[in-house]
């Protein structure tokens, strides 16, 4: 973990734990782990195929994923 560039790499992480917990986790406070897994899952689908994002130009990651690499949405 301490080859070059690692850093920009972790940014992108705790980005992406940042907003699931301030637009998920703290506004569910889930009881069980059950409940969290599934909501973090579902959250996370939403992330990535329904919420647009502003730096991808308003498009789904989804969106931008299967467009670069000439694949169609996944089943």
């Amino acid at each position: 973990m301490d080859g070059k560039g690692r850093w920009m790499d972790n940014v992108f992480i705790e980005r992406l734990w940042r907003t699931i917990k301030y637009e998920e986790v703290y506004l569910r406070a889930y009881d069980t782990v059950a409940e969290a897994r599934t909501g973090i899952d579902r959250y996370i689908e939403f992330y990535n195929g329904t919420r647009t994002h502003q730096a991808l130009g308003k498009l789904t990651p989804d969106e931008v994923y299967f467009q670069s690499n000439g694949l169609g949405k996944a089943a």
